[in-house]
C-alpha cells in the first residue's frame, strides 16, 4: 500500500479546506505506519512513554468515534479499546495486536465520521456537550480540534517511526 496525501486547494472554501486538511492528517498517520511489520509498529522506543505507531492508530479511531460519533451525534459509542479500568488501553498492546485490526477499526470511524458529518453545516451543533463547558460543539469547532489533534500526534508518529528504523518526511 501507497499512501497519498494531497493538500486542499489554496482557494478552496472553508468545508473544503477543513475536510481537505482533516483528510491529509489522516493519510498522514497512515503514511507514517507504511511499510512497518506488526511487531515494528507494536514497538514503543522511547522509554518509559508506551507510545508507538499502531498505539497511535487506536487512539486516533477512539478520538474518531469521540467526537462524531459520541460528541456530534450523541451515539452512545462504547469505547473500541480502553476503559474506566484501563484508560490508557488503546497504547496497552499484546502479540495479538494487529495492523490489519486496528486499520480496519480505524478507518470504520473515518468513515462514520464522514457520514455524521455529511448533512451538517460547520455551524450546526452537536448533540452531545462538552464534558467541562456542558455546551454544544459546532462542526467547525470539531473540524479544527480534529486537525490540530492529528498534527499534535503527527509529530509524536514522526518521532516514533524515526527510531525504529530511522525513516524521517513531512
Amino acid at each position: 500500500m501507497t499512501t497519498e496525501r494531497s493538500e486542499p486547494a489554496q482557494n478552496a472554501d472553508e468545508r473544503t479546506m477543513l475536510e481537505g486538511w482533516l483528510d491529509y492528517h489522516r493519510q498522514t498517520l497512515a503514511w507514517k505506519c507504511e511499510g512497518l511489520s506488526d511487531e515494528q509498529l507494536r514497538t514503543a522506543p522511547l522509554p518509559p512513554s508506551e507510545l508507538s505507531l499502531l498505539g497511535l492508530v487506536r487512539h486516533m479511531a477512539e478520538v474518531e468515534r469521540g467526537w462524531f460519533r459520541a460528541v456530534l451525534t450523541g451515539e452512545d459509542a462504547a469505547p473500541i479499546y480502553f476503559s474506566d479500568e484501563d484508560p490508557d488501553g488503546e497504547f496497552h498492546l499484546t502479540e495479538a495486536d494487529t495492523w490489519a485490526e486496528a486499520y480496519a477499526a480505524w478507518q470504520g470511524e473515518i468513515e462514520a465520521a464522514r457520514r455524521n458529518a455529511a448533512g451538517l453545516g460547520l455551524d450546526d451543533l452537536s448533540k452531545g456537550r462538552g464534558r467541562r463547558s456542558g455546551e454544544p460543539f459546532n462542526l467547525r469547532w470539531i473540524y479544527t480540534h480534529m486537525i490540530e489533534e492529528y498534527a499534535r500526534h503527527n509529530g509524536h508518529a514522526d518521532l516514533v517511526r524515526e527510531q525504529i528504523d530511522g525513516a524521517t518526511g513531512d
